[in-house]
């Protein structure tokens, strides 16, 4: 686990963990975790899932389970290596998804999850066929030269598994009753990979209370819309 690369901040618990989306990594996020971290006074541990960022690459490929592994394998270990119980668990897109699974298993102190999948729709394919089609013929890969060790790797770790056909049946509704924490989930109003739909599924589906805030914003609300993102995550933890 100690080969992961990581980032923490110093502060009071209960922890936030940030999860990051499908092409992220540690730098990523920017300065949004020491942000959140400083206006709410909360310790973070920020990471690179393996193929991200300057974590090892895997040698296989993912199966539809990769979010599961990730979520009840790889982050309670973790969590118990940076001495953190009930963490609150900030997810972006995949890492919402993640923070999903695991806090249908394990107690979490709250959800903060930003543009969240809990199931594939025909929006979210499209885009990411877009998406290779922009790491074939733009600079889309160098640019991820800047932040993983292997952008060809990452890529293909995130896209390839999701326009799979056996990855259209994914489908995570059956983890939310498990959910009990209180949740925060804020969608960007023009979100290219995901609906409303999401939103709507969370909170018809989870045991615990749903906040939600509609931005206007695309993808990555903590990117596009960061002040009005901020200012609901420290409204949402105080």
């Amino acid at each position: 686990m100690s080969e992961l690369e990581t980032e923490t901040i110093d502060g009071a618990d209960p922890a936030l963990v940030f999860l990051h989306e499908g092409l992220g990594a540690v730098k990523l996020w920017r300065d949004f975790p020491r942000r959140l971290a400083e206006a709410s006074g909360r310790r973070a541990l920020v990471y690179s899932r393996a193929g991200h960022g300057q974590s090892p690459v895997p040698e296989g490929d993912r199966t539809p389970r990769f979010m599961h592994e990730e979520a009840l394998d790889v982050l309670p270990g973790l969590l118990r290596e940076h001495g953190i119980e009930k963490p609150v668990l900030v997810g972006h897109s995949d890492g919402a998804s993640i923070a999903l699974i695991h806090a249908g298993a394990h107690p979490v102190s709250a959800l903060i999850l930003l543009a969240p999948h809990v199931f594939v729709e025909d929006l979210s394919v499209a885009s990411i066929e877009e998406a290779r089609v922009s790491f074939q013929t733009s600079d889309l890969r160098e640019r991820m030269a800047r932040h993983h060790r292997d952008p060809e790797r990452t890529f293909r770790l995130w896209n390839d598994i999701w326009l799979a056909p056996e990855f259209r049946d994914w489908n995570i509704e059956d983890v939310l009753p498990g959910v009990s924490a209180p949740t925060l989930v804020i969608q960007g109003e023009h979100d290219q990979y995901g609906t409303l739909a999401q939103v709507e599924a969370i909170a018809r589906g989870v045991r615990g209370p749903v906040t939600t805030a509609l931005l206007d914003c695309r993808h990555a609300p903590h990117l596009e819309a960061p002040e009005a993102t901020l200012n609901a995550a420290v409204s949402f933890l105080d």
